[in-house]
């Protein structure tokens, strides 16, 4: 009797090892975060040791445990990794990440390009031309060719006649979605990197077809592209497109630093005048001419949560908003609250600048 109780203490304790060994292999093999979208840069050059990399890709909080890395190439018979520079993700399981790392991205015949939200086509530009034997120049060029734009309306639902608007500096600004893509080096054609993104753009609004067609659909994108750069928490967009709305019904303008910067081609990285906010631009809604009037379009290339934002904004009575230098959104209802909130974060060494 006492010798079957020790077995069963065995296999139980075998059987709780058992478990247990399951329960970590699962967790070391899980993403590290399933809804991350951001690229991770994870640069492997030539002869780096698995070690090494293994400690890279911990360091980077994309994988859980080095050993178990190590651990896991060597019972998979996983060969060499190749050197390359890789944009990773949380959301990628340790499979996938292996995946990545052993085909390599670095093929002669391929090039990647990640396109970031919140850059401008004129940014997109500069990446194309750095990347490929295609001209900044050029690629704008393509994007604000009269027949080509023309043919583009025509093949996607999203396009409106709207962007073909004189005042507009790039049509195209704004409907060019924002992620990474790989293309074919031999021919490269700046209508072949625009249609890849537009295809894409189209793929991430079908959901929301009819309701963007049953609206203006150019007035979404825009206010979407002024949500991405004032604001960077899903829950903080809605509101800050909830504030647009309130002053376009009161026919306030929209007052938004963000289209100014635009309209005066100035970098982001310092303070405005009060003559660029009184100087009449179709982008500025600083501008007291702009009133109860949205931008004539898009000022970036926004990310599909600012688009859901603009369909799906929050109901509030606020007009007013300021952020701080970490990027936390105020909301009021009154100017005097604005003032009392904008005197406060300066007194408190929180202002932007």
């Amino acid at each position: 009797m006492k010798k079957i109780r020790i077995l069963a203490l065995i296999l139980g304790f075998i059987g709780l090892l058992l478990i247990a060994s399951f329960i970590f292999y699962q967790y070391n093999m899980s993403p590290i975060d399933k809804s991350s979208k951001a690229d991770i840069e994870v640069v492997i050059p030539e002869g780096m040791s698995t070690s090494n990399i293994a400690k890279t890709l911990y360091d980077k909080g994309l994988i859980r445990n080095e050993l178990f890395f190590k651990i896991y190439l060597k019972l998979n018979n996983v060969g060499s990794l190749k050197a390359s520079t890789y944009l990773l993700t949380k959301s990628m399981s340790l499979d996938e990440i292996t995946d990545i790392l052993v085909k390599g991205n670095n093929s002669e015949d391929t090039i990647r390009l990640t396109f970031r939200e919140g850059q401008t086509i004129s940014d997109y530009a500069k990446l194309v031309e750095s990347n490929t034997n295609i001209t900044s120049e050029e690629f704008i060029n393509a994007t604000k060719d009269t027949s080509l734009l023309t043919t583009l309306i025509n093949d996607y639902w999203f396009l409106t006649e709207d962007i073909l608007n004189e005042d507009i500096y790039y049509p195209l600004e704004g409907y060019l979605f924002p992620d990474t893509y790989e293309f074919s080096k031999d021919n490269l054609t700046s209508e072949t990197i625009i249609r890849t993104l537009l295809d894409e753009e189209e793929n991430k609004l079908a959901p929301y077809k009819e309701e963007l067609e049953n609206n203006n659909i150019h007035g979404i994108i825009t206010l979407a592209s002024l949500a991405e750069l004032e604001g960077v928490k899903s829950e903080d967009r809605k509101l800050i497109i909830s504030v647009f709305y309130n002053r376009l019904e009161q026919g306030m303008n929209l007052g938004s630093d963000v289209t100014t910067y635009y309209a005066f081609n100035e970098k982001m990285d310092s303070d405005l005048t009060s003559e660029m906010f009184n100087t009449y631009n179709p982008y500025n809604t600083r501008s007291s001419e702009m009133a109860g009037r949205l931008p004539v379009g898009p000022i970036c290339n926004p990310s599909l949560d600012s688009i859901e934002a603009s369909l799906h904004p929050t109901n509030s009575d606020y007009l007013y908003f300021v952020a701080d230098k970490n990027r936390n959104v105020y909301f009021t209802s009154s100017a005097s609250e604005h003032e009392r909130k904008v005197q406060e974060l300066k007194e408190n060494g929180d202002w932007i600048w």
